[in-house]
């Protein structure tokens, strides 16, 4: 389920919310597995997976007593679309 869709770019601006995304690029992860790599509170770093999953980005689905966040390919379209636009771009300039 999509939640409420912000613009992608500032949430993505934030270096940990970038890294949340990097590790879980590899596979899906436990809100707390993810957590044990900062030295920043559990709080905090759950309000960074909250702006990530109301953006779209990742999902977060319950398994028992742990909750696993995963990425949402349909989350990053946005960004596909713009970077997509700028290699367009610079492939004409080069020709």
């Amino acid at each position: 389920m999509l939640k409420s869709k912000s613009d992608v770019f500032p949430v993505i601006a934030y270096p940990t919310r970038r890294a949340l995304l990097v590790m879980l690029a590899a596979q899906a992860l436990p809100i707390n597995a993810l957590a044990d790599n900062f030295t920043m509170s559990r709080p905090a770093v759950s309000k960074h997976i909250k702006v990530l999953n109301e953006c779209g980005l990742i999902e977060i689905k319950d398994a028992g007593r742990e909750r696993y966040c995963s990425l949402n390919q349909a989350g990053f379209q946005e960004v596909t679309n713009w970077i997509a636009y700028f290699d367009s771009f610079l492939e004409r300039k080069i020709q």
